[in-house]
């Protein structure tokens, strides 16, 4: 199997990926299915040389980051709230 059948293997997962994440109904299994299939379309964009598919992927992987941290904390708020 040449290099070029393996990126487009991985352009494939990227997408049944991100598919899947959009059949999630728990936001925080979709952020993080999102920010997986996000990730594999930065590195196939990087393999591929296609820069903007590369960096719109890089964007949604920090937008996922940063909705999944903020939804870390507010769980620990509320648990630390239930603590007391």
């Amino acid at each position: 199997m040449d290099n070029a059948t393996i990126w487009e293997w991985v352009g494939y997962l990227a997408s049944v990926v991100v598919a899947i994440s959009l059949m999630m109904s728990n936001i925080k299994k979709l952020r993080w299915w999102n920010l997986v299939g996000a990730a594999l379309f930065v590195a196939y964009g990087l393999a591929i040389d296609a820069i903007p598919v590369a960096l719109v992927n890089f964007f949604i992987v920090l937008i996922d980051a940063y909705y999944l941290v903020k939804l870390y904390k507010a769980e620990a708020k509320m648990s630390e709230k239930t603590e007391l």
